[in-house]
């Protein structure tokens, strides 16, 4: 029966998502996101096609129908390139009051398909839900799943987990990795180098961006201080737009198990050459809270007001992932506050 294998399923699921350790954050004269990909043929002989994952190979059989998300970042590639998912983990940070992203929520409307079904992740994952749905591929290239939870998955449909550490899949692997177990490996490349474009273009459009240093640092909890560092979305963004990651910064040897280097607020030394400071608060008082500390208030950056603090959970949602559709959405309201920041410092 129907109730007993989504009993079996969901016992499984004892392990829960490995939480963000820094959760939630990442114009051009308003440039359109790209309009869904044509659905009508895969690559020629795409299927089947066996994808590796540091968590086990997904086998695809055929080109999938109705494809499951989790993760950041997925869902966007997935209906660029033809492909609504039928379901996809809700944005319970930056998201709408129905928890979509509102650039995937606008690509999702254009395209004229019903939105997906959405589903939490934390604490543990919605079993019973992704089940209800009967997906045919589940992807997963840019998330903390386990490995129990990439067992359970797996028993549902074929699941595409990332290839190295979680959350550190690069953007541009991530979009190749959709490409091919959706069969469209071609249009996934024409993706990439749209975004790359993209970012090429803002770039020439602001050469007072290049030769500026920058860090994007986490210090929304008093005390604390870690580095975002290269292959994070936020920092490859940035990187994009012409800035150079300081030096010291990108010194710092990476926490295990995370994508930062975790410092603690008395190192905030490290930030003394840094020409534009970025991070993200939860909102105005948590702002508050953090630049009252004096060894934060210290910070160079801060004191001559080359520093790009957000508040809006939206675009700091936007500017943490690279995709088809946010990085318009992001660029038109991020780089009039880099213009800004970047006009303080000294040359």
């Amino acid at each position: 029966m129907r109730t007993n294998r989504v009993r079996a399923v969901a016992a499984l699921a004892a392990a829960t998502v490995t939480a963000l350790l820094l959760a939630g954050c990442s114009g051009t004269g308003g440039a359109e996101p790209a309009a869904p990909a044509d659905t009508s043929a895969s690559d020629n002989g795409a299927f089947p096609v066996t994808i590796e994952s540091a968590l086990g190979d997904a086998v695809i059989p055929s080109a999938p129908k109705k494809i499951v998300t989790i993760g950041w970042g997925s869902a966007d590639t997935a209906i660029a390139l033809g492909t609504t998912p039928v379901g996809m983990e809700a944005a319970t940070w930056g998201g709408d009051k129905d928890q979509y992203f509102p650039w995937t929520r606008d690509a999702i409307e254009k395209a004229g398909d019903p939105l997906p079904t959405t589903f939490n992740v934390y604490p543990e994952i919605d079993v019973e839900s992704v089940l209800a749905l009967a997906p045919d591929l589940i992807l997963a290239p840019q998330s903390g799943i386990t490995a129990d939870q990439y067992a359970t998955l797996s028993k549902i449909a074929p699941t595409v987990a990332y290839p190295g550490e979680p959350w550190r899949t690069s953007w541009d692997d991530q979009i190749t990795i959709i490409g091919k177990a959706l069969g469209k490996s071609d249009k996934a490349a024409d993706l990439i180098d749209g975004i790359n474009n993209e970012l090429g273009d803002a770039k020439a459009a602001h050469p007072e961006f290049t030769g500026t240093s920058f860090a994007y640092v986490y210090a929304a909890e008093p005390g604390t201080l870690s580095l975002y560092q290269a292959g994070d979305p936020r920092v490859d963004l940035i990187s994009g737009l012409g800035l150079t990651m300081d030096e010291a910064v990108a010194a710092v040897p990476i926490t295990k198990g995370t994508f930062s280097s975790t410092v603690g607020l008395e190192r905030a030394d490290v930030l003394n050459d840094v020409d534009v400071v970025f991070t993200w608060f939860n909102d105005a008082a948590n702002q508050k809270t953090i630049e009252a500390q004096p060894l934060f208030a210290q910070i160079p950056a801060v004191k001559r007001g080359s520093y790009v603090p957000s508040v809006d959970n939206q675009l700091g949602m936007a500017s943490s992932m690279i995709t088809p559709y946010s990085v318009p959405w992001a660029l038109d309201r991020y780089i009039p506050q880099i213009e800004d920041a970047v006009a303080k410092v000294a040359k």
